[in-house]
Formats: structure tokens, C-alpha cells, sequence
């Protein structure tokens, strides 16, 4: 082929699916994918629950265009796409389990429609191997259902490779075009660092091929998706170079940082290890971690050997450059920061368990399936239990910020009012207040400021217990709360709440 691919059209109609030469399988099995897709949205709502309250970084995208409170500060790694994903429910409605049943539902979808771009060069029972191994992680279920970017820059990132190398081998599928751009918008509207990153390997790909369609709907996705996070750099942070060194200070400050060790730390449940002293989980917990690369390595091999060797290499290569700045950048670490890692490896490793179940012959066949089956079995039950976990302490922290909120509003802190301090800005999420800090990463207010505000509106600010209030609080009465001491400044002239 014209693009040096080893997988040939076939079918002489043109716009036919390309596919490899050999391959015993054409395009169906949408129901088995149909299937692991509506068993994603089940389990997400079953072991999750719609009822999980909001977390602090979901607090922050939400207020962005919510009915429940006012923006909150918007940091500069942050981007749009999640608050414009959950707009349809948040601009009208306050209820967490309204948005957490919509979200697990469109994530389910969207696993489905990922997963359709493969079929083109793998077999059905191994596109569903994949999305069930990818759906079965712990950090997969707990965030498919929350307003965070990372599984959709997964799902993203799966469209944008399956489409790209679709249209390598045949370059009169427009629809796999049209699906690079969307993928790579996708990927873009909700990270897009990430997006630069998890595209590298199809950018210097594309430099020998000089395919200039397939280039310039690659790039005009990251633009479409980028464009409105560069404009705001220049609007709100004094310009991109300003934005992304703001944003690498928010981070600890990007250099050469080993962040591996953290990430395994962060295995247990840490849904934010930083700083990461948590010790070394059990080698049990990890045990999946490190399977992960040597059955990509597997994939590989079996891919080569079935001759449809870019369809497995083209995903590592993303995969391994997308995980690059989580494991080498920075300096803590967050388990859903590898879901597009996870979701493009799921590919080769699929292929290779299910390889491994079928090549044998004889009585070999089931000995070795059994083992197969073990393994799973054990890995399902490991992912089950730290799951279950992680919901349980999230859901106690999240309950505390409602006994918070609940105790502002019983002292007369209502809207429109201002919170400040520790874990103002999901507390004040909670309240319905603004929130604000003078110091720290969300820097958005003078210490003066929250003084003329506190003349104005019910103003309070937050502190562990037992410690001292801020400078500007000094003096402002103090209520303690669910594991937060209150200080409440003097109610404004006119208002006699308190």
C-alpha cells in the first residue's frame, strides 16, 4: 500500500472496511460490545451509587454553569470540556444523582461507540475482552460516573487512533476521518495537554506519510478542542507561555520526576496521593500493574505473528507517550491521570489473554483457561475490594462538607455569601457561596478584599480544628463543624441572621 501499512482492503467496492489479510472475522458482534458496554453503566450505579456527593475538583468544573452555586476559582490546568459535558443537567437542576445517572449512561455509550472503531482489526470477542478489562479497573468505575476529564479523554484518545490507523488503510473511509478530528477534539476540549501527548506517535507518523486529509483533521481537532483553553490563556493568564508556567507551578513544577513509585502508592485507592507517603500496597493489589506491560508485549508478538502488527503497535506507542508525563513529569500522583494509558492498552492485552486461551491444543487447552480464569477472578475480586473502599471514604469526606454546609446555613451563612480557607471551595460548592482565597493555588482575592466582602455579604473562613484563624479573621467568632472550625465574620449592616 501507497502508506507502507501491512493490513490490504478488502472488498472491491470502494469504501469497503479494510481489514487484515486472513482475518476470520468481519464486521459484527456490535451485541457482545453492546453488552460490556450497558454492564459498564450498570456497575458503575450499583458499586458507585448515584447518591456519591460531588469531590472537590467536580465541584469546580460543575459551578462552572450550575444551579447549585457560583463559579468557583478555575486554575490554569484546567480546561472546559467536562463543565460543557455536564451542562445539559447542571444549568437546570442541583441533583448529584440526576448527573451521576446521565454521566454513567453517556460514559457507557461512549465505551460503545470507542470500541466500534476497532472492529476494523481485531475480533469482537477481543474488542469486548478489552473494554471489560478496562471497565473492571477500580479507578475506570469510580470515575466513569464523575465530572472529571480522564475517562473521556480514554474514550477519546481510543476513537482517535482506531480511526486514524482505519483511514491509513483505507483512505476513502470519510467517516473514520471525520472520527480523528472528533477524538482528537474530544481529547483537547477536556485536557489538552493530554491530547498533544497521546497524539505525538500519529503526528510523526503522519510526517513521512504525507497524508495532508488525515494531518489536517488530526490537527484541526486539537485546535477545535484546544483553541478555546489557548484564547483563554491570552484572556485570563497574560498568554499561553504564562499559562503553562502557571500551570507548572499549580503541578509542583514539570521536570524529571519519577512518579512511578507514587502511582503503584496510589493503587490502593488514593484518588490523590500528594504527597505520596502512603507506604507500598500489597504485592497483590500491584500485581496488575506490572501484568499490564508484559501482555502488551504478548499482544504485540501475536500481533505480528497474525500480521496486523501497526493495529497493536500504533496504540502502545500512544499509550506509552500519554503515560510519559504521569510517570517521569511530575512529582504526585492521581490513579485516573493513566485511564487513556489503561484504555489503549487494554487492546494488546485483551488480544493476548485471548490468545492464550485459544492457541493451545488438547488437553493443554482447559489447564490453561483455568488458569486464565483464576487469574481474572482474582484481579475482578481485587478491584472490587479497593473500590469499595475508595467509595467509602470518599463518600464520608463528601457527607462531612454537607454537615459543613448544613451548620454554615444554620449560622446564617446563606447565599449570596463567601467562604474562604481550607476547603472553601467545595464546602462553598455545597453552601451555595462563592469561594475565594488569598494564598495557595487558587489564588483569586486579597486579604482586603475578603474584608470589604465580609461588609457586604455573610462571609466565613475555614481551618483545621484547634488552629489558629487566618490574619483577616482574627477576632470573628468560631463554631466548629464536621472536622472544619467555622469563623464567622460580623454580620453586614442590615442583616440580622446571626
Amino acid at each position: 500500500m501507497a502508506d507502507g501499512s501491512n493490513a490490504t482492503l478488502v472488498g472491491a467496492r470502494r469504501g469497503a472496511p479494510a481489514t487484515v489479510p486472513g482475518a476470520p472475522w468481519r464486521a459484527h458482534g456490535s451485541w457482545l460490545l453492546a453488552a460490556v458496554a450497558a454492564a459498564f453503566t450498570v456497575a458503575q450505579l450499583v458499586l458507585v451509587g448515584p447518591g456519591l456527593g460531588l469531590g472537590w475538583d467536580e465541584t469546580v468544573y460543575v459551578s462552572q454553569i450550575s444551579a447549585q452555586a457560583p463559579p468557583a476559582f478555575f486554575s490554569a490546568p484546567r480546561a472546559r470540556g467536562v463543565s460543557l459535558l455536564v451542562a445539559p443537567v447542571t444549568s437546570w437542576s442541583t441533583s448529584t444523582e440526576l448527573l451521576r445517572v446521565y454521566l454513567a449512561v453517556l460514559s457507557g455509550l461512549g465505551l460503545y461507540l470507542a470500541l466500534r472503531v476497532w472492529r476494523t482489526f481485531f475480533p469482537p470477542r477481543v474488542l469486548a475482552a478489552a473494554g471489560a478489562l478496562y471497565t473492571s479497573l477500580w479507578v475506570t468505575l469510580f470515575y466513569g460516573p464523575a465530572a472529571m476529564p480522564n475517562h473521556w479523554v480514554a474514550l477519546g484518545a481510543l476513537v482517535c487512533v482506531g480511526c486514524f490507523l482505519r483511514v491509513r488503510a483505507d483512505r476513502t473511509d470519510r467517516a473514520a476521518l471525520w472520527g480523528v478530528a472528533a477524538g482528537a477534539a474530544l481529547m483537547a476540549w477536556m485536557r489538552p495537554t493530554d491530547a498533544v501527548w497521546t497524539t505525538l506517535p500519529l503526528l510523526v507518523l503522519l510526517v513521512p506519510a504525507r497524508d495532508v486529509r488525515l494531518a489536517l483533521a488530526l490537527l484541526a481537532g486539537l485546535a477545535t478542542g484546544g483553541g478555546q483553553w489557548i484564547v483563554e490563556a491570552y484572556l485570563s493568564h497574560g498568554g499561553l507561555g504564562e499559562r503553562l508556567s502557571e500551570a507548572s507551578r499549580i503541578q509542583g513544577g514539570l521536570g524529571w520526576n519519577l512518579a512511578v513509585d507514587d502511582q503503584l502508592r496510589s493503587l490502593v485507592g488514593r484518588t490523590l496521593c500528594r504527597p505520596c507517603t502512603v507506604e507500598t500496597p500489597h504485592p497483590v493489589i500491584m500485581a496488575w500493574w506490572f501484568a499490564l506491560p508484559l501482555l502488551a508485549v504478548a499482544g504485540l508478538a501475536v500481533a505480528a505473528r497474525a500480521r496486523r502488527t501497526r493495529p497493536t503497535l500504533v496504540p502502545l506507542a500512544c499509550a506509552a507517550t500519554a503515560a510519559v508525563p504521569y510517570l517521569f513529569l511530575i512529582g504526585y500522583a492521581a490513579p485516573r491521570f493513566l485511564l487513556p494509558f489503561y484504555a489503549l492498552l487494554a487492546l494488546p492485552v485483551a488480544d493476548a489473554l485471548c490468545h492464550l486461551v485459544t492457541a493451545p491444543r488438547g488437553r493443554l487447552r482447559p489447564a490453561v483457561a483455568a488458569v486464565v480464569a483464576l487469574g481474572l477472578a482474582g484481579h475482578l475480586a481485587v478491584q472490587y475490594v479497593v473500590l469499595d473502599r475508595t467509595v467509602d471514604r470518599t463518600a464520608a469526606d463528601r457527607r462531612a462538607w454537607t454537615r459543613t454546609a448544613a451548620d454554615l446555613h444554620r449560622l446564617g451563612v446563606r447565599p449570596p455569601c463567601l467562604l474562604t480557607g481550607t476547603e472553601a471551595i467545595p464546602v462553598g460548592y455545597y453552601a451555595g457561596c462563592s469561594s475565594a482565597n488569598p494564598r495557595g493555588h487558587n489564588v483569586n482575592i486579597t486579604e482586603a478584599g475578603i474584608r470589604r466582602t465580609a461588609g457586604r455579604v455573610p462571609t466565613a473562613a475555614l481551618s483545621p480544628p484547634g488552629t489558629p484563624p487566618p490574619p483577616y479573621a482574627r477576632g470573628w467568632r468560631t463554631h466548629p463543624s464536621a472536622g472544619l472550625d467555622l469563623h464567622l465574620a460580623p454580620s453586614p449592616p442590615g442583616d440580622g441572621t446571626r
